[in-house]
């Protein structure tokens, strides 16, 4: 009696009137556009209404209203009518005021100071730093003593006078840079303003002696510019541990590389060690190559005098690995290839540049099934695997990695579930489905708990899984019109294993968001195994919500991405 109750009684709480918002996160939020949400959930069996008009409450409990603003403060009384007639109610509101257009500064004085690349700079002769100052118009704004910024005159887009730029190109032994922050001096009229910039300048000049670091760390990695979104700046590729670097420059807390006299990168100063003063800039003749296989992989190694740095990029029809070692020069007059490799089709290279050493490696089949690039002393290695012998996942060992964890909770549905707590829930499914196909599963998580991505990574890097599947849920400011589903890769090889599950998820009749290239995502990284992100559905929407949170639908998914990962196996078994 006692236990049918208590199984009753979150039931009957069901039925009580409540309101859970988890959009706007604030009772009172300051907006600077009209058209704003309000989202959350009530009981299943509650009519909700919005400053007493009726909205729509999904099977969940689940609602997703839009609202539009006067300027000014909005109030919205958010009320929730239980079955029984109990009720309960929250007022929020939102005080909207457009962006206002910039006006000129109009006493005499520095509104702001910018410079480009943003944050402290080490900086060699010949480096670029650009100025932007806001200041009282027709002044004269002069930066370091000498250097005269020009004010941009009204037209186009530029609307408000007063605005100053100029770029400045650093020189030897240059007086202006001298470890601190730059002077900026306003004159306007008779009255002087002086100002500093925000970040400091500090003079390298590696002609006369370089700076040298080696990579540290399991995962280092390169970047191609300063650019930033949430998934970071994008990424060149990883690197081994204790490659050489030129390091010329450094902005805020990345260190600029030279790789090539036309090519720099940039990598973060936690994942280089600085080496002595004394050191040659990373240079070597190419020694013996040799092209082999074992039981299950095929070899390219090439022996330097040091490890120099590298990138790698796919390339299909016909299917290759392209190879640049920086600071490598040809000296290499034969390739030996063993017959014992079975999928390296052929190796040749050329010298694209004085200092660019191109490596080509031909495939024999059409599909990549990923590859690996580290070093053996100072000899560098390209491991190429092979692929499987025929179709289907027996045998085969899938890395199933549900996105988030622990404290990373990821996005959050309009009922208050969290993304960690779905993708787990379909990583499971998807672990039950693989088990009976008979593949051996690698999984990230089986709980609640935190992982890095990085170690991610690492993990399967030694694991050496055949193909990766990272779950994850979408999310988006607009909770009405954005849904669907969506699967994301990065490089080109490992596409058709994207394309191959996306078309299964679409059999679902979910609503196409895209198949996703060039993808900066973690797990979207490696080289060593056919990886894809699949994003299932917009957790942020209450009708793909309320698909996500049946078991029912989230086996189906998990089956329809079995089939893709089928489809893929049995096309490029296909392609031998």
């Amino acid at each position: 009696m006692l236990l049918a109750v208590m199984l009753a009684t979150p039931s009957l709480a069901q039925d009580k009137s409540f309101i859970r918002l988890t959009q706007p996160g604030r009772q009172n939020s300051s907006v600077t556009t009209a058209r704003q949400f309000l989202v959350g959930s009530t009981c299943k069996g509650c009519s909700l209404y919005v400053n007493d008009e009726l909205q729509k409450v999904y099977p969940t409990g689940a609602f997703a209203i839009e609202v539009e603003l006067d300027e000014g403060n909005n109030p919205f009384e958010i009320k929730s009518l239980g079955p029984g007639g109990d009720s309960s109610s929250r007022t929020v509101s939102f005080s909207y005021h457009p962006p206002q257009e910039p006006v000129p500064v109009t006493s005499v004085n520095i509104a702001y100071i910018q410079t480009f690349p943003e944050g402290n700079l080490t900086v060699a002769p010949g480096d670029l730093i650009k100025f932007r100052v806001k200041a009282i118009p027709g002044g004269t704004i002069t930066v370091g003593h000498h250097f005269k910024l020009t004010e941009l005159p009204v037209s186009g887009s530029q609307t408000m006078p007063g605005i100053y730029q100029g770029t400045y190109t650093v020189q030897c032994s240059d007086p202006m840079i001298t470890g601190g922050a730059l002077p900026v001096v306003l004159q306007s009229g008779d009255q002087q303003i002086r100002r500093n910039t925000t970040y400091s300048f500090t003079l390298t000049d590696p002609q006369a002696q370089p700076v040298i670091g080696k990579t540290t760390g399991d995962a280092p990695f390169l970047k191609y510019g300063l650019g930033e979104d949430r998934l970071g700046g994008a990424k060149i590729g990883y690197l081994d541990t204790a490659v050489l670097l030129n390091i010329t420059g450094k902005v805020g807390t990345d260190y600029r590389v030279k790789l090539a006299k036309n090519l720099n990168a940039y990598i973060p100063q936690d994942q280089v060690k600085l080496l002595p003063p004394g050191n040659f800039a990373p240079s070597s003749l190419s020694n013996s190559w040799r092209v082999w296989g074992d039981e299950r992989f095929d070899y390219v190694t090439i022996s330097f005098a040091q490890k120099l740095p590298y990138r790698t990029t796919q390339e299909i029809a016909p299917a290759r690995i392209v190879l640049d070692v920086f600071g490598a020069t040809a000296n290499t007059n034969w390739v030996t290839q063993l017959e014992n490799a079975k999928e390296i089709k052929n190796v040749y290279y050329e010298q694209v540049e004085d200092d660019v050493l191109r490596v080509h490696i031909e495939l024999k089949h059409a599909q990549h099934w990923g590859y690996q690039v580290y070093y053996s002393g100072s000899a560098l290695t390209v491991k190429v695997k092979r692929p499987p012998a025929k179709p289907g996942l027996a045998k085969l060992t899938i890395a199933v990695d549900a996105g988030h964890g622990g404290s990373n909770s990821g996005a959050r549905g309009p009922t208050g579930v969290y993304e960690k707590e779905m993708t787990l829930a379909v990583a499971i499914q998807l672990q039950k489905a693989l088990l009976a196909e008979g593949a051996k599963v690698l999984m990230t998580r089986v709980n609640d708990s935190y992982v890095d991505n990085n170690y991610r990574i690492v993990s399967y890097r030694d694991k050496d899984p055949d193909l990766l599947v990272s779950i994850h849920l979408n999310s988006a400011g607009d909770p009405i019109r954005v849904k669907g589903t969506s699967t994301f890769y990065k490089h080109i090889g490992f596409r058709p294993l994207s394309q191959h599950i996306y078309k299964h998820l679409l059999d679902l009749g979910l609503k196409e968001y895209g198949n996703i290239g060039s993808f900066n995502f973690a797990l979207n990284s490696p080289t060593e195994y056919p990886n894809v992100l699949v994003e299932t559905l917009f957790l942020s929407n209450p009708e793909d919500e309320m698909l996500i949170l049946d078991p029912g639908f989230r086996k189906q998914l998990a089956d329809k991405i079995v089939l893709g990962l089928k489809d893929f196996v049995a096309a490029g078994v296909a392609m031998q």
